[in-house]
């Protein structure tokens, strides 16, 4: 058998161990390549995508490329620390040092060059079905065609070779420091009993608690003030909750007599503290790798929805049309007749209502206050199937609009106040506030009987307001027609679901970007947990096959396997859960709208994958476990 033959031997008999290093590495080969892929499509160079989403696809690809590295890294150091008593072994039998880091650095090549082809070729597989969700993401006119990327095949290629190739240099002048005695008692050296210092424990505890309750008090400007601050509490916080105040935790629960010796909790317990220990640093990483996933990809769908929703909440009708205070009747009667060519060329049915927003000096406000009549606000009511309202002639009512836009509430809270004078010498004192999105007056307005309207006298100015509301239509032609209104009249008319189809269509983009880049980091961080569950599973195929030879049934041993295995899947994805909850809470108070259902979408989506990668690692797991202990 000559050398290469043994070095591809020792590839496929350590395939349990490498099938997570090669699969996450195929995946990340493949986002690398999709990304390229969508760079460098024919189409795309005439298509209506703006530049910034392409940069921002290079930028993507960049970090992709840099965080494989560290990734590939982990990866290999995480396969050779499982393998300290095999290098050991090998150079008893006469291998050398030199022979031991080429064996690694040729099976790293080995590795590396099947998962860079496999990415490529899962990539093309897969190209329509990715080019054709892009199409409908990034919302563009053009049709991403497949076709052969000669060029991202290139790039991806000689890149990740390239990676492989350093990466495999860097392994090799590692292991020239290894002692060939460390290598041959691996990981059986006595560790010594686990320690946590208290007063750390506190501190931890206390870093979190102080990080998570400034996160959750500031709001406005002042959440962007503390963001640093709190990142880094909750950064030591965090390394400290693992590495000590974990640890504190299971010394003080063995301490507990009656919880320690019932059923199996001693194995549980006296092994679990050397676990916490050990993996700490790998329970810290994959919490602040999956943390950043969560936020960033809940901060992008929140501020998506943030946009849009906001928009639609501020804009209830279909179209509006809102006339500047020096525009003329003649103009405003042009532009309307142009609005309803448009929806007649577009077979669209509208019902349409107009007011005269006229606004008044108000002694107790700097600036004119809008106010309405009641019969004109109920024409609009009664259009969008809202309540109306029915002040008596000595009161008014006073009108905020309930959306929240750009981190403060909308409304003029002090109108309520103030009191209306009259020419007639009456004043006219608002009884009641309501929230309406109805007139687009985000400073808040008055509601007052026509015949108190009437006495109020010249006002300082005024503008036409014109509502449209869809009755019937199809929906391209809705988009098309207030496209068309709004280049027509100059922007002054507006169409709700053309705005938000131009945010979607710029912003889709960004939030493409950052699914992919998202979904790489959490997978990354799941490969991590699978390093460390499998990295032990020699040590606990002994450790279990010798206490089953004391009377350790196969029902204790799966109870005891499927807990260890759930602490180590689930303690720092749950710290990250609440980790990323806090973060999306204080992007909430920030923008000062509520992203509950979006949060909850996004923390519960990944859960709901960590929760079935779970348990398909731990079905191997178990399976190992068993057939070791009871062959």
């Amino acid at each position: 058998m000559t050398f290469r033959q043994f070095v591809f031997n020792n590839v496929l008999r350590n395939k349990r161990l490498y099938v997570a290093y090669f699969l996450s590495s195929l995946f990340t080969v493949m986002v690398f390549f999709t990304f390229a892929m969508f760079a460098f499509h024919p189409a795309l160079s005439g298509a209506d995508i703006h530049f910034s989403a392409l940069y921002g696809m290079s930028v993507a690809g960049g970090i992709i490329y840099v965080f494989s590295f560290f990734f590939v890294l982990y990866s290999m150091s995480s396969f050779l620390q499982s393998r300290k008593r095999e290098f050991g072994l090998l150079m008893t039998l006469g291998a050398s040092s030199r022979q031991i880091r080429r064996m690694v650095f040729l099976e790293n090549m080995i590795i590396g060059f099947f998962a860079t082809v496999g990415g490529i070729l899962l990539g093309l597989i897969f190209a329509k079905l990715i080019l054709l969700i892009a199409e409908n993401v990034l919302i563009i006119s053009e049709t991403l065609y497949f076709y052969v990327p000669v060029l991202a095949i290139i790039i991806t290629f000689v890149s990740f070779i390239v990676l492989f190739l350093c990466i495999s240099f860097f392994v090799s002048v590692v292991l020239r420091t290894k002692k060939l005695t460390d290598l041959i008692k691996g990981n059986k050296k006595w560790k010594g009993e686990p320690k946590a210092s208290f007063a750390l424990g506190i501190i931890a505890a206390l870093l979190l608690l102080a990080g998570y309750g400034v996160a959750l008090y500031v709001k406005g400007m002042e959440v962007l003030f503390a963001m640093v601050p709190v990142i880094i509490v909750v950064v030591i916080g965090t390394y400290l909750l693992f590495t000590q105040l974990s640890v504190y935790v299971i010394r003080r629960l063995k301490g507990n007599r009656h919880l320690f010796f019932r059923k199996t909790n001693m194995l549980l317990f006296s092994d679990l503290a050397f676990r916490m220990k050990d993996n700490a640093r790998t329970f810290f990483l994959v919490t602040i790798i999956s943390t950043v996933a969560f936020s960033a990809i809940g901060t992008l769908y929140g501020f998506h929805s943030y946009l849009t929703r906001g928009i639609k909440d501020l804009n209830p009708f279909s179209y509006t049309y809102f006339s500047f205070i020096d525009d003329s009747d003649e103009r405003i009667e042009k532009d309307v007749q142009r609005i309803n060519a448009i929806l007649q060329e577009e077979n669209i049915k509208a019902d349409m209502e107009r007011i005269e927003m006229t606004y008044y000096h108000m002694e107790a406000s700097d600036t004119p206050v809008l106010i309405v009549k009641a019969s004109d606000y109920n024409r609009f009511a009664r259009l969008n199937d809202e309540k109306e309202v029915s002040p008596d002639k000595n009161e008014a009512v006073v009108v905020n609009v309930s959306a929240r836009m750009m981190g403060s509430s909308s409304g003029n809270s002090s109108l309520i106040d103030q009191p209306i004078l009259l020419q007639n010498g009456v004043e006219i004192k608002p009884s009641e506030t309501i929230e309406s999105e109805l007139l687009p007056e985000i400073k808040g307005y008055y509601i007052v009987h026509d015949d108190a309207f009437a006495e109020l006298g010249d006002p300082l100015n005024s503008s036409s307001f014109f509502a449209f509301k869809v009755v019937e239509g199809e929906k391209e032609s809705v988009m098309d027609a207030g496209r068309k209104m709004m280049e027509q009249t100059e922007y002054r008319a507006q169409a709700i679901d053309y705005m938000v189809y131009e945010i979607d269509k710029a912003y889709g983009p960004v939030l493409f970007i950052g699914l992919f880049i998202g979904i790489v980091f959490f997978v990354s961080a799941g490969s991590f947990l699978y390093f460390r569950l499998y990295s032990d599973l020699d040590d606990d195929k002994y450790k279990f096959q010798s206490i089953t030879k004391i009377g350790l049934t196969v029902g204790e041993l799966k109870k005891v396997v499927n807990r260890q295995t759930a602490i180590l899947f689930f303690a720092p994805i749950i710290v990250a859960l609440i980790h990323g909850a806090v973060a999306l809470t204080a992007l909430s108070r920030f923008f000062d709208y509520n992203i509950t259902e979006e949060a909850l979408f996004v923390l519960g989506g990944f859960a709901v994958i960590q929760i079935v990668y779970f348990f398909i690692a731990k079905l191997f797991y178990v399976k190992q476990i068993k057939e070791t202990v009871y062959r």
